[in-house]
Protein backbone atom coordinates (compact mmCIF):
# COMPACT_ATOMS: atom_id res chain seq x y z
CA UNK A 1 0.00 0.00 0.00
CA UNK A 2 1.62 3.38 -0.97
CA UNK A 3 1.72 5.58 1.93
CA UNK A 4 1.89 9.66 1.89
CA UNK A 5 3.44 11.86 5.11
CA UNK A 6 2.37 14.69 4.89
CA UNK A 7 5.09 16.85 6.62
CA UNK A 8 3.63 20.33 7.60
CA UNK A 9 2.39 22.43 10.40
CA UNK A 10 -0.97 23.84 8.40
CA UNK A 11 -2.92 26.64 9.47
CA UNK A 12 -1.58 26.69 13.05
CA UNK A 13 -5.32 27.67 14.89
CA UNK A 14 -7.70 27.72 11.80
CA UNK A 15 -9.31 24.45 11.63
CA UNK A 16 -10.61 25.57 7.95
CA UNK A 17 -7.53 26.15 6.76
CA UNK A 18 -6.43 22.82 7.74
CA UNK A 19 -9.06 21.53 6.11
CA UNK A 20 -8.10 22.99 2.84
CA UNK A 21 -4.27 21.65 3.22
CA UNK A 22 -5.52 18.65 3.96
CA UNK A 23 -7.74 18.23 0.52
CA UNK A 24 -5.19 19.63 -1.44
CA UNK A 25 -2.33 16.86 0.07
CA UNK A 26 -5.00 14.04 -0.49
CA UNK A 27 -5.27 14.73 -4.08
CA UNK A 28 -1.93 14.96 -4.69
CA UNK A 29 -1.22 11.57 -3.03
CA UNK A 30 -4.07 10.17 -4.50
CA UNK A 31 -2.85 11.40 -7.74
CA UNK A 32 0.43 9.52 -6.67
CA UNK A 33 -1.35 6.15 -6.14
CA UNK A 34 -1.21 6.25 -2.51
CA UNK A 35 -3.93 4.22 -0.73
CA UNK A 36 -3.33 6.15 2.81
CA UNK A 37 -2.48 9.61 3.56
CA UNK A 38 -0.67 10.48 7.38
CA UNK A 39 -1.08 14.06 9.07
CA UNK A 40 1.31 15.23 11.83
CA UNK A 41 0.13 15.32 15.63
CA UNK A 42 -2.60 17.54 16.09
CA UNK A 43 -2.65 18.72 12.09
CA UNK A 44 -6.00 19.73 12.72
CA UNK A 45 -5.64 22.75 14.77
CA UNK A 46 -2.15 23.12 15.60
CA UNK A 47 0.11 22.07 18.22
CA UNK A 48 1.43 24.76 19.93
CA UNK A 49 -1.64 26.88 20.08
CA UNK A 50 -1.95 27.44 23.34
CA UNK A 51 -5.06 27.27 25.10
CA UNK A 52 -7.00 27.55 22.32
CA UNK A 53 -6.21 23.70 21.67
CA UNK A 54 -9.12 23.32 24.28
CA UNK A 55 -11.39 25.34 22.35
CA UNK A 56 -10.84 24.14 18.71
CA UNK A 57 -11.70 20.41 20.26
CA UNK A 58 -13.97 18.28 18.46
CA UNK A 59 -15.42 15.46 19.28
CA UNK A 60 -14.30 12.38 16.92
CA UNK A 61 -17.69 12.48 14.78
CA UNK A 62 -17.38 16.24 14.77
CA UNK A 63 -18.04 18.21 12.08
CA UNK A 64 -14.30 18.22 11.11
CA UNK A 65 -14.65 14.53 11.27
CA UNK A 66 -17.69 14.52 8.72
CA UNK A 67 -15.04 16.89 6.39
CA UNK A 68 -12.30 14.66 6.30
CA UNK A 69 -14.78 11.57 5.64
CA UNK A 70 -16.21 13.37 2.48
CA UNK A 71 -12.47 14.12 1.69
CA UNK A 72 -11.41 10.59 1.57
CA UNK A 73 -14.51 9.46 -0.14
CA UNK A 74 -13.45 12.43 -2.88
CA UNK A 75 -10.08 10.85 -3.44
CA UNK A 76 -10.42 7.74 -2.51
CA UNK A 77 -7.92 7.22 -0.32
CA UNK A 78 -7.94 6.73 3.61
CA UNK A 79 -6.61 9.46 5.69
CA UNK A 80 -5.12 9.42 9.15
CA UNK A 81 -5.70 12.58 10.90
CA UNK A 82 -4.22 14.00 14.85
CA UNK A 83 -6.82 16.54 16.57
CA UNK A 84 -8.04 17.10 20.13
CA UNK A 85 -10.96 15.36 20.91
CA UNK A 86 -13.07 16.93 23.54
CA UNK A 87 -15.42 13.76 25.90
CA UNK A 88 -17.46 14.38 28.52
CA UNK A 89 -15.38 17.71 29.82
CA UNK A 90 -11.72 15.67 28.46
CA UNK A 91 -9.62 16.44 25.97
CA UNK A 92 -7.16 14.27 24.33
CA UNK A 93 -3.97 14.31 22.05
CA UNK A 94 -6.46 11.95 19.45
CA UNK A 95 -5.51 10.17 16.12
CA UNK A 96 -8.23 8.97 13.69
CA UNK A 97 -8.18 7.03 10.69
CA UNK A 98 -10.72 7.21 8.03
CA UNK A 99 -11.22 4.94 5.28
CA UNK A 100 -11.33 5.96 1.64
CA UNK A 101 -15.49 5.20 1.76
CA UNK A 102 -15.17 7.52 4.92
CA UNK A 103 -16.16 5.06 7.51
CA UNK A 104 -14.01 5.78 11.02
CA UNK A 105 -12.34 2.92 11.35
CA UNK A 106 -10.23 3.84 14.53
CA UNK A 107 -9.55 6.56 17.37
CA UNK A 108 -6.60 6.31 19.48
CA UNK A 109 -5.96 8.78 22.20
CA UNK A 110 -2.35 9.63 23.04
CA UNK A 111 -1.01 7.55 26.23
CA UNK A 112 2.19 9.14 26.87
CA UNK A 113 1.62 12.65 27.32
CA UNK A 114 4.64 14.99 26.91
CA UNK A 115 5.83 18.16 28.86
CA UNK A 116 4.05 20.97 30.63
CA UNK A 117 1.89 21.79 27.78
CA UNK A 118 0.14 18.41 27.19
CA UNK A 119 -0.03 17.57 30.44
CA UNK A 120 -2.05 21.31 31.08
CA UNK A 121 -4.55 20.59 28.43
CA UNK A 122 -5.14 16.47 27.62
CA UNK A 123 -5.95 13.47 29.76
CA UNK A 124 -3.90 10.89 29.05
CA UNK A 125 -5.44 7.53 26.97
CA UNK A 126 -5.89 4.27 28.51
CA UNK A 127 -5.23 1.67 25.88
CA UNK A 128 -2.33 1.32 24.68
CA UNK A 129 -3.05 -0.70 21.56
CA UNK A 130 -5.65 0.44 18.61
CA UNK A 131 -5.51 -1.40 15.64
CA UNK A 132 -7.96 -1.55 12.00
CA UNK A 133 -7.79 -3.28 9.24
CA UNK A 134 -6.77 -1.53 5.94
CA UNK A 135 -6.28 -2.66 2.86
CA UNK A 136 -4.92 -6.08 3.54
CA UNK A 137 -2.89 -4.69 6.14
CA UNK A 138 -2.85 -4.11 9.93
CA UNK A 139 -2.63 -0.43 10.84
CA UNK A 140 -1.75 0.60 14.46
CA UNK A 141 -1.63 3.83 15.85
CA UNK A 142 0.47 5.81 18.17
CA UNK A 143 1.24 9.29 18.48
CA UNK A 144 4.71 11.00 19.02
CA UNK A 145 6.36 10.30 22.43
CA UNK A 146 4.50 6.98 22.47
CA UNK A 147 6.70 5.55 20.05
CA UNK A 148 10.01 6.43 22.40
CA UNK A 149 9.00 3.85 25.00
CA UNK A 150 9.63 0.39 23.67
CA UNK A 151 6.50 -1.17 25.56
CA UNK A 152 3.86 0.43 23.32
CA UNK A 153 5.82 -0.68 20.13
CA UNK A 154 6.59 -4.36 21.37
CA UNK A 155 2.94 -4.79 22.34
CA UNK A 156 2.36 -3.57 18.90
CA UNK A 157 4.23 -6.34 17.35
CA UNK A 158 2.84 -8.89 19.26
CA UNK A 159 -0.47 -7.53 18.90
CA UNK A 160 0.03 -8.19 15.12
CA UNK A 161 0.46 -4.53 13.69
CA UNK A 162 2.01 -4.83 10.14
CA UNK A 163 2.09 -0.75 9.41
CA UNK A 164 2.17 1.53 12.70
CA UNK A 165 0.98 4.95 12.55
CA UNK A 166 2.93 7.53 14.37
CA UNK A 167 1.73 11.49 14.01
CA UNK A 168 4.30 13.58 15.77
CA UNK A 169 5.63 17.22 16.83
CA UNK A 170 9.33 16.19 17.34
CA UNK A 171 10.97 19.40 18.11
CA UNK A 172 14.46 20.39 18.13
CA UNK A 173 17.24 19.00 20.08
CA UNK A 174 15.13 15.60 19.35
CA UNK A 175 15.85 14.57 15.66
CA UNK A 176 17.39 12.21 16.62
CA UNK A 177 14.14 10.14 17.63
CA UNK A 178 13.13 10.61 13.58
CA UNK A 179 17.18 9.43 12.40
CA UNK A 180 17.85 7.13 14.89
CA UNK A 181 14.97 5.49 17.25
CA UNK A 182 12.36 5.07 14.86
CA UNK A 183 14.23 3.06 12.39
CA UNK A 184 15.30 0.46 15.63
CA UNK A 185 11.56 0.39 16.38
CA UNK A 186 10.44 -0.90 13.21
CA UNK A 187 13.74 -3.39 13.07
CA UNK A 188 13.20 -4.37 16.79
CA UNK A 189 9.34 -5.25 16.18
CA UNK A 190 9.21 -6.23 12.65
CA UNK A 191 6.69 -3.80 10.65
CA UNK A 192 6.95 -0.49 8.92
CA UNK A 193 7.01 2.66 10.73
CA UNK A 194 5.07 5.77 9.39
CA UNK A 195 6.52 8.79 11.49
CA UNK A 196 4.80 11.88 10.36
CA UNK A 197 6.29 15.46 11.67
CA UNK A 198 5.37 19.07 11.97
CA UNK A 199 7.57 21.97 10.56
CA UNK A 200 8.72 25.20 11.42
CA UNK A 201 8.53 27.43 14.21
CA UNK A 202 5.43 27.72 16.73
CA UNK A 203 5.80 29.70 19.34
CA UNK A 204 9.29 28.84 20.82
CA UNK A 205 8.90 25.75 19.24
CA UNK A 206 11.11 24.81 16.42
CA UNK A 207 9.83 21.21 14.57
CA UNK A 208 12.52 19.22 13.06
CA UNK A 209 10.84 17.77 10.26
CA UNK A 210 12.47 14.69 8.96
CA UNK A 211 9.26 12.32 8.42
CA UNK A 212 9.82 9.13 7.45
CA UNK A 213 8.61 5.70 6.40
CA UNK A 214 10.71 3.11 7.82
CA UNK A 215 10.76 -0.68 6.93
CA UNK A 216 11.23 -3.54 8.76
CA UNK A 217 15.12 -3.77 8.19
CA UNK A 218 15.51 -0.95 9.81
CA UNK A 219 15.87 0.99 6.54
CA UNK A 220 13.67 3.83 5.57
CA UNK A 221 11.93 4.00 2.47
CA UNK A 222 11.71 7.88 2.34
CA UNK A 223 12.71 10.77 4.08
CA UNK A 224 11.55 14.43 4.11
CA UNK A 225 13.78 17.25 4.88
CA UNK A 226 13.14 20.10 7.03
CA UNK A 227 10.52 21.84 5.32
CA UNK A 228 6.89 21.55 3.87
CA UNK A 229 6.49 18.41 1.70
CA UNK A 230 4.30 15.01 0.99
CA UNK A 231 6.32 11.82 0.54
CA UNK A 232 5.39 8.59 -0.23
CA UNK A 233 6.83 5.15 -0.06
CA UNK A 234 5.22 1.86 -0.37
CA UNK A 235 4.63 -0.56 2.19
CA UNK A 236 5.24 -4.01 0.58
CA UNK A 237 3.16 -7.11 2.82
CA UNK A 238 5.60 -9.76 0.70
CA UNK A 239 8.91 -8.06 2.37
CA UNK A 240 7.50 -7.62 5.64
CA UNK A 241 6.25 -11.51 5.62
CA UNK A 242 10.20 -12.38 4.22
CA UNK A 243 11.37 -10.24 6.74
CA UNK A 244 9.56 -11.85 9.54
CA UNK A 245 10.55 -14.79 8.32
CA UNK A 246 14.40 -14.33 8.62
CA UNK A 247 14.34 -12.10 11.85
CA UNK A 248 13.89 -14.03 15.51
CA UNK A 249 13.67 -11.58 17.76
CA UNK A 250 9.89 -12.12 18.46
CA UNK A 251 9.81 -15.98 17.94
CA UNK A 252 13.26 -15.67 20.30
CA UNK A 253 11.87 -13.88 23.56
CA UNK A 254 11.51 -15.56 26.78
CA UNK A 255 8.98 -13.59 28.95
CA UNK A 256 9.13 -14.57 31.80
CA UNK A 257 12.20 -12.99 32.10
CA UNK A 258 11.00 -9.84 31.65
CA UNK A 259 8.32 -9.37 34.42
CA UNK A 260 8.57 -7.65 37.73
CA UNK A 261 10.75 -9.02 40.42
CA UNK A 262 9.95 -9.02 43.92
Amino acid sequence: MRTALLQSSGRPGSVAGNLKVLDEAAGRAAAAGAGLLVTSELFLTGYAIGDDITALAEPADGDAADAIARTATRHGLAIAYSYPERTDGTVHNSLQLVSADGTRLANYRKTHLFGSFEHEHFTPGDQPVVQAELNGLTVGLLICYDVEFPENARAHALAGTDLLLVPTALMHPFQFVAESVVPVRAFENQMYIAYVNRVGQEDELEFAGLSTLAGPDGVARTRAGRGEELVLADVDPVLLAASRENNPYLRDRRPGLYGPRG
